[in-house]
């Protein structure tokens, strides 16, 4: 049977959307432990087929961080079907009410959620995506359309196929989750042109990926960034508190977009450098140092101007000395993506004023910036982190991916 067009899947997603709109929690909860237990069953399938991404990937010469995000491993794959059962337990958004009321004249209103119809999701590199967007979307009501890029195509392959025996078991139609990956480029293009067919499409990987689907889209996009994530130490900071988060923050997972990517020490803990170079190299980190950093420590490479706006997905850091919390408010209002900043501090009121005054979609003080995370926060899976400020910002999970509408209820009203 030869592969459906792009064309031909749209129409199928759209008109999956309908029954699944509609569909019950409980169907669509037998969809996800359907989908749980798959992903559990086959995990040889899985990783044999992420085995020829991940070699194809290093022949390609893909980055560290990018093939770290692609790996599947036994126990990522125990992760995500652990995740997916998380997202059974969460309250179906759909029929929320969210506000409602009685007019004067007896009309009785609602508002309540409802799934946006079809989502379209182009990402790159991340199979665990696949599994997180398409539990999200079961949950939500939405039908989805992905396109994971060439990197990963073998491992969505699988990963969607066993999605879609998921949906079956439960009579809903499998057309519900699609991939266009087979399409290539040209079918980015064709989902990003797609609108009356995709209700809002959603971007997630690089700065380059998420500013071209920005640009080219005609379809409405949620702007998932890339995170330039800082960590300030301020005057008086406790040292070791200091040293745990920054190591955590930058070495836990530093392919990750809440890894942290450029530390900020307070010219006053200057004594406390020696300590946070030792465990971060300890950890792996290579550290590029401002002037200050390098003349203090010269075995410390030198960093450029490229450094502070650099998303690392590695174990590089930029290190740099502020001479104050608002010079350090400063440099992280310049280079700041919107994504996470976080502060170690004592002091009450600075660390308010950190809270109140970085604009970005997490501000955490006193702990790791690795905590900016759907699951971290109680959310299950999430689609991606929103940096923008319309509809979704921060971890975006089963509300974000509902819209709403308005019931009115009347008795033969009329308007005079």
């Amino acid at each position: 049977m030869a592969a459906l067009t792009v064309e031909e899947e749209l129409v199928l997603a759209k008109q999956a959307a309908k029954p699944l709109a509609i569909a019950s929690t409980a169907q669509k909860n037998r969809v996800l432990a359907a989908l749980a237990d798959e992903i559990e069953g086959n995990i040889s399938a899985i990783t044999k087929a992420n085995g020829i991404d991940v070699a194809r990937g290093r022949e390609n010469g893909l980055s560290d961080g990018l093939i770290d995000r692609l790996t599947l491993t036994e126990e990522r794959l125990l992760g995500l079907a652990a995740a997916v059962r998380e997202v059974i337990a969460l309250a179906d958004p759909v029929g929320q009410v969210l506000r409602g009321s009685t007019l004067p004249n007896g009309l009785k209103l609602a508002q309540v959620r409802v799934p946006f119809g079809v989502i379209g999701a182009i990402y790159e590199a991340r199979p665990n995506v696949t599994v997180d967007i398409a539990a999200l979307a079961i949950k939500s009501g939405n039908a989805v359309v992905l396109r994971g890029g060439s990197a990963a195509e073998a491992s969505n392959a699988v990963l969607v196929s066993l999605v879609q025996r998921a949906l079956a078991s439960a009579g809903l139609p499998t057309e519900a989750v699609q991939t266009i990956d087979m399409h290539g480029r040209e079918g980015a293009k064709q989902l990003m042109r797609a609108r009356g067919f995709v209700d809002v499409l959603i971007p997630r990987g690089s700065s380059e990926l998420i500013q071209t689907v920005i640009a080219e889209s005609q379809v409405p996009v949620i702007e998932t960034g890339a995170g330039v994530v800082h960590l300030f130490i301020d005057a008086g900071a406790d040292p070791q508190m200091a040293v745990e988060i920054a190591v955590n923050s930058k070495a836990q997972r530093p392919s990750v977009c809440n890894a942290l990517d450029t530390l900020l020490l307070h010219e006053a803990e200057l004594g406390q450098l020696a300590g946070l170079v030792a465990a971060l190299r300890a950890a792996g980190v290579t550290v590029f140092g401002c002037e200050r950093v390098v003349a203090a420590d010269p075995s410390l490479q030198q960093a450029s101007a490229e450094t502070w706006a650099t998303e690392h997905m590695s174990l590089n850091l930029g290190l740099k000395i502020v001479d104050s919390f608002d010079a350090a408010l400063a440099h992280i209002d310049e280079f700041s993506t919107g994504h996470t900043e976080a502060i170690v501090t004592q002091d009450v009121a600075r660390a308010e004023r950190f809270l109140n005054e970085v604009d970005a979609a997490s501000v955490i003080v006193n702990a790791a910036t690795r905590f900016t995370d759907g699951g971290e926060f109680g959310f299950g899976a999430e689609i991606g982190i929103s940096t923008q400020k319309l509809h979704a910002r921060g971890p975006m999970a089963l509300p974000e991916m509902t819209s709403t509408k308005w019931l009115v209820r009347g008795a033969g009203q009329t308007r005079s």
